[in-house]
């Protein structure tokens, strides 16, 4: 379990700072959040502010800030049970005598808990607790100051308040320099640059959606350390993103730490410390000798980014130069200092070729294909000649893609759900004959197919084949999901009879899913028609 949603300012958890004493509020302190309050702006009802006060350095309060804490008539803090508040201590010299200060002591922070609706329930109450606290001095009349490291609602513990308060009474926030701005400040680099994403992480997600997430973005900051650490350094490494990532601790506070994260000790890590990705551009690369380059082919899917995979992504975004098919390229989106290189759809070989060239020479390179890159796709054309003794020295990798026929079968339904085969229908690396002979083949097996290259302009009476073909061993009615740019601004999905497959509705952007005898094909009262493989083969 981690430490309850504290603001995360970088800095370290116990710095030094009296908690205070809770003032004539604390026999209020059993009232209910759901207790008689007024609504918003009603008369004599207080007024709540949340009050970021940046990442620890009390320098960097804002004006705003110093104003409201001076003109409210109660000071809120949380803390853990020792009582200390980092976010007390940033504003102690703002605070005065007469103030009355409530501090809401968290019961459990990273410990069990017998309370009987467990961690979670434990916490509720306590937020329930102290909003009613402080509902009882808003309700008073009085103006009450929730203080809250870097930005209140930014994994704040204000936000709890916030959330159970706002709605009755008049609210301000006032807004505070987050941990990931200090972060990036005390690294002095750019944090994000143009198009760059900025993906904002806690390190208590699972370790695989920590490396998914990583693997997927251009910069990112991860959140609660400590513990969590071991797990977060071993994310960014599967990721390959641990050579580029920086560590920050107590930023702009006392004791200020900073580093490469791979060079971190784990034992050293609090809470109160981020690892960050900066922006990738213009950012120096570590120097590859000749030789230690990469080939890595990706499948960007049937159409645009929704169907990228996040190791796709990060692929594509590593990499020194992207080549490939300039209808393909196009889908990746352009970044500085990267290289792209398009080519026609008919020179695999010299593409394959040009890229392990460039990887020979120390490049990062990115193969981009269509759909999944080992069906009927770049992977083979890449692995081919690799396999050459010029080439065997450089790495390949290859990462997946969803194919066109798994997304035409998703927008069918199920076609695909029982035994399928895949089957190309251009004759232009094999002969007719063999295309012809393992159609038969399948239908013969009933066997659900997905039916790729079905036709082009200068391939136009191979689906006329195929269905005559197919007719003899298949029901007139055999459903056909026709597919055409799935996931692209012309989609079309739809299912016809096999004796009413027309030829001419099909191009070279069309994928064909024949259905077996046992695929079934229903219109629903949404008007939907859907198609699907039963899971269960009926016994001979």
């Amino acid at each position: 379990m981690s430490v309850p949603e504290q603001q995360h300012s970088g800095a370290a958890g116990t710095i030094p700072g009296g908690a205070g004493t809770a003032g004539s509020a604390g026999s209020a302190g059993t009232a209910d959040s759901t207790s008689s309050a007024g609504t918003a702006g009603s008369t004599g009802s207080g007024r709540l502010y949340g009050v970021g006060l940046g990442p620890g350095d009390p320098s960097l309060m804002t004006v705003r800030a110093v104003q409201v804490i001076g003109e409210a008539d109660v000071v809120a803090y949380h803390s853990a049970r020792h009582g200390r508040s980092i976010a007390r201590s940033i504003a102690a010299q703002h605070i005065r005598a007469d103030h009355i200060e409530e501090a809401l002591v968290y019961p459990v922070t990273t410990e069990t808990t017998d309370h009987p609706g467990g961690y979670r329930g434990a916490l509720d109450e306590f937020y329930a607790e102290a909003a009613g606290r402080l509902a009882a001095h808003l309700d008073a009349g009085r103006t009450v100051a929730v203080l809250a490291e870097g930005d209140p609602l930014f994994y704040g513990s204000y936000q709890h308040m916030h959330k159970r308060l706002a709605d009755r009474y008049e609210t301000e926030v006032i807004p505070g320099v987050t941990s990931v701005s200090a972060a990036a400040a005390r690294l002095g680099t750019p944090l994000v640059e143009a198009e760059e994403v900025l993906t904002i992480l806690p390190g208590t997600l699972p370790e695989e959606e920590l490396t998914a997430r990583l693997a997927a973005t251009d910069s990112a900051v991860v959140m609660k350390l400590g513990r969590t650490f071991p797990a977060v350094r071993r994310a960014f490494e599967a990721s390959g993103r641990l050579p580029e990532a920086r560590y920050v601790e107590r930023a702009t506070m006392a004791g200020e730490r900073t580093g490469d994260l791979a060079d971190t000790d784990a034992d050293s890590v609090p809470y109160f410390a981020v690892a960050v990705l900066p922006s990738r551009i213009d950012a120096p690369r570590p120097g590859r000798a000749p030789g230690s380059g990469e080939v890595v082919v990706v499948g960007t899917g049937p159409a645009g980014p929704l169907w990228l995979t996040p190791e796709t992504r990060g692929a594509l975004a590593a990499a020194d130069d992207v080549v490939g098919y300039t209808t393909y390229l196009d889908r990746v989106p352009v970044r500085p200092g990267q290289r792209r290189h398009g080519s026609d759809n008919k020179v695999e070989s010299e593409r394959a070729e040009f890229a392990l060239d460039l990887a020979r020479r120390g490049r990062r390179v990115a193969v981009v294909s269509g759909g999944d890159p080992g069906v009927f796709a770049m992977a083979t054309a890449v692995l081919e000649v690799a396999a050459q003794e010029a080439y065997t020295d450089i790495a390949v990798r290859v990462l997946p893609g969803v194919t066109a026929a798994n997304a035409a079968a998703a927008r069918a339904g199920a076609p695909l759900g029982h035994d399928y085969a895949t089957l190309s229908l251009s004759d232009r690396l094999k002969p007719w004959e063999v295309i012809a002979e393992r159609l038969r083949a399948a239908a013969t097996a009933d066997l659900v197919m997905a039916l790729y290259n079905p036709g082009s302009r200068s391939r136009t009476w191979q689906v006329g084949k195929a269905r005559d073909l197919l007719l003899e061993h298949r029901s007139p009615d055999t459903p056909v999901v026709l597919g055409r740019d799935v996931g692209g601004p012309a989609e079309s999905v739809r299912t016809v009879r096999l004796a009413d497959l027309d030829p001419m509705e099909v191009d070279m952007r069309t994928i064909l899913i024949v259905g077996s005898s046992q695929t079934r094909w229903v219109h629903r009262g949404d008007g939907r028609q859907i198609v699907w493989t039963p899971r269960r083969y009926p016994e001979t």
